[in-house]
């Protein structure tokens, strides 16, 4: 049994929402991190790096449902 186009393309929108949340969860961590006095460069570097990972997830999957698409 093979997963139909339109599974496939239900289950990468899960992991596409899944990592956009997680993207706004660190946008927001972010912009709390910046508010703190000093700011603390180390966790600013941490969380720019997990979104950048999170970033090139996203970019990965929107390439296989443009694929599934087709």
């Amino acid at each position: 049994m093979e997963l139909t186009n339109e599974e496939k393309i239900s289950i990468v929108m899960q992991h596409v929402k899944s990592i956009a949340s997680n993207i706004y969860n660190l946008q927001i961590s972010l912009i709390a991190e910046n508010a703190t006095d000093p700011i603390n460069q180390d966790n600013v570097q941490s969380l720019n790096s997990q979104m950048s990972v999170e970033t090139s997830k996203m970019e990965a999957l929107e390439t296989e449902l443009s694929t599934l698409r087709a």
